[in-house]
């Protein structure tokens, strides 16, 4: 059983007076008044202490032990003595026409900084998605950088599907690891609008990017102090995905038992061949026994691994030209694909090696992007989702 000393806790006011709690199986009510004080009158000025009436309010406030939580107040209505003004008390916890405490109002802002979709958090507090929305739609939106103080900027663009357009652009500060804008659209024009507006433009020393080139373009414009820099992550899944292909072109040839083997092997091939066990090695061997284009892609997949070792762009540079020759005599066609993005982005990609920033923290604001969207299932207003991504991101 709740006691008085948890309500006045509560809702923070020790003028409440507890008079009695109802409580079932899905709701509390806590029937509670105010203590007397003279009020002033908000017509004339003047103070009074004559109660002309009481009322009694219903009104929604933050649940307690799982309960749908009511307040049932009861509320005096004072008369001025000098001009007849009848008028209600103030209450601190309730706002002017409200069927809500602000502290639910609160609570509601404070639950929506977490990954829980609108209707999850309606739910919760007991009110209906339209209000949740529309608390939501109060709250002053972020204000957008117009200047960029970090050396290093990354654009990247995730599938969000919100105000017509299939990607939005996500804008990171690698440096202090925060969201700086989030765009409607990765079109150019969208990104030159936003770019050309941003401040500062010429401190920044690297543009860390992937390969899509409308981003490439842009940074040329407007970044022509930074570095453009291609992501390790993206340019390094070119050939886990090539050694993939080869391993499914072969499993296709085999028999049902040997295709299920490859399959529930997979894993062995692209792992780092030092990080296997004895007993991995040997069920990789098996693998081999089967396919020479096999034993290929994986030593070429080794072989990259050590081109990621290199400690800097003029290492880098040597070593992934040998590779790239090495990937050309091997003759695989799942490879052709890699080598081909490898030539046409070998400037930014060695540029990578010099770098110390990555797009992890931007794949990581992704991943929550990810999860708000699809516990939302979806959201049509790009606006909307904007400032949920940056409210959620920054806390």
């Amino acid at each position: 059983m709740l006691n008085y000393n948890y309500i006045t806790e509560l809702l923070k006011s020790k003028d409440i007076i507890l008079h009695e709690i109802i409580e079932n199986e899905k709701e509390v009510e806590l029937h509670i008044s105010q203590g007397q004080k003279p009020h002033k009158c908000p017509r004339c000025g003047r103070i009074t202490s004559k109660i002309h009436d009481y009322r009694v309010q219903r009104v929604k406030d933050i649940p307690m032990m799982g309960k749908k939580t009511y307040l049932v107040l009861r509320k005096r209505r004072y008369i001025c003595k000098e001009c007849g003004k009848k008028f209600f008390e103030h209450v601190k916890f309730l706002g002017k026409h409200q069927r809500m405490t602000n502290r639910l109002t609160a609570y509601i802002i404070s639950q929506l900084s977490n990954l829980s979709s609108m209707k999850e958090v309606a739910k919760q507090t007991n009110v209906s998605v339209t209000t949740v929305m529309r608390l939501f739609d109060k709250v002053s939106p972020i204000q957008k950088e117009d200047k960029f103080s970090s050396e290093a900027i990354c654009v990247d663009e995730f599938k969000g599907n919100a105000g017509g357009a299939k990607y939005q652009c996500i804008i990171v500060d690698p440096v202090e690891k925060r969201i700086v804008e989030i765009l409607k659209d990765r079109r150019k024009d969208i990104l030159i609008e936003y770019f050309r507006k941003l401040k500062d433009r010429e401190k920044v020393k690297y543009f860390i990017c992937d390969m899509w080139r409308q981003f490439v373009k842009v940074a040329k414009i407007y970044f022509k102090n930074a570095k453009i820099v291609i992501d390790k992550f993206h340019f390094t899944r070119y050939v886990y995905w090539a050694t993939e292909g080869v391993r499914k072109r072969v499993q296709k040839e085999l028999d049902d038992s040997l295709r299920k083997y490859f399959k529930r092997s997979r894993k062995l091939l692209l792992k780092a061949y030092e990080e296997l066990t004895p007993k991995q090695k040997e069920e990789l061997e098996i693998m081999f026994w089967y396919s020479q284009d096999l034993i290929k892609a994986h030593r070429l997949k080794e072989e990259f691994r050590k081109v990621l070792k290199s400690s800097n762009s003029a290492e880098a540079k040597v070593e992934l030209k040998k590779w790239i020759e090495a990937a050309q005599r091997s003759e695989l066609p799942e490879f052709h694909r890699c080598i081909k993005v490898f030539r046409k982005w070998f400037s930014e990609i060695v540029n990578s090696f010099d770098v110390g920033y990555t797009n992890s923290t931007t794949e990581g604001f992704n991943n929550k992007i990810k999860v708000l969207k699809r516990n939302a299932f979806g959201y049509r207003n790009f606006e909307r989702f904007r400032k949920r991504i940056l409210y959620s991101c920054s806390s």
